[in-house]
């Protein structure tokens, strides 16, 4: 197990969001930092608030390739996507009071069989990736959304040393509210602009913690501009998402 959520607080309103922190062992939250992916690997989008990503489905080969080769983001790799991964977080917001109908279980016997005949939420499958994210100090930014519609819980783990990243410049996940009703429901998540929005509050970018929220309809989040002068210098994560199929959103 690489972490767990023991540590995790909750808001509630707007949508469920919260903190877990601190979330790892100090060494293999160390370990994981320091092995995180080099720049070069990444795909670039700059019209996309200068942000890089690295994933399955961005620069997927270098993904894959750079996963397999790297024993403890191999092993990550695995538990993420083992078993006893989805169960856990959900068991963790189910403590908390938010009970989203799922156990996320693997679907075998007559579960998998069950699914020919819908009806029982429990049985949606789940599925659970990750990604690597940057976004440049100097003007990076994430346009207010609320996620893809698949996407039922996400974790966004900070990846930093102690003392590596300011936060002065910014660099928080903002928890928004719509200045105008109109905005209220995004369940199919169209991207707003910032001056749409207030900003209710903001989980500053610090090492070894993570932001976690449920999608909903009105989960707007955002990064504002990062008010730096470095393009070197880097706001790093790692993003788990779990998400069901686009045939059940």
């Amino acid at each position: 197990m690489f972490f767990n959520l023991d540590s995790l607080q909750m808001r509630y309103e707007p949508f469920p969001i919260g903190l877990a922190q601190p979330l790892m062992e100090q060494g293999t939250y160390d370990h994981l930092v320091a092995s995180f992916p080099p720049k070069e690997l990444f795909l670039h989008m700059p019209k996309f608030g200068n942000k890089y990503v690295l994933s399955e489905k961005f620069n997927p080969k270098n993904y894959h390739d750079y996963v397999r080769a790297q024993p403890t983001w191999r092993e990550f790799h695995s538990w993420v996507k083992g078993d006893g991964f989805i169960p856990s977080v959900l068991e963790a917001l189910q403590k908390r009071y938010i009970d989203l109908g799922l156990d996320g279980k693997p679907l075998r016997g007559l579960r998998r069989l069950r699914r020919l005949f819908p009806g029982n939420r429990k049985d949606i499958p789940l599925n659970a990736r990750f990604e690597f994210s940057m976004l440049s100090a100097a003007g990076g930014f994430l346009l207010p959304h609320t996620d893809n519609a698949n996407k039922i819980i996400t974790l966004v783990i900070s990846m930093a040393r102690p003392g590596e990243w300011n936060e002065a410049i910014g660099g928080g996940t903002d928890v928004l509210r719509p200045k105008d009703n109109r905005h209220a429901f995004n369940y199919l998540n169209e991207q707003a602009q910032f001056s749409d929005f207030e900003r209710l509050d903001s989980y500053a970018f610090r090492p070894n913690q993570a932001v976690l929220f449920v999608k909903t309809y009105n989960s707007w989040h955002s990064v504002s501009p990062i008010t730096g002068t470095d393009p070197e210098i880097l706001r790093r994560t790692l993003t788990i998402n779990i998400e069901k199929p686009k045939w059940a959103s």
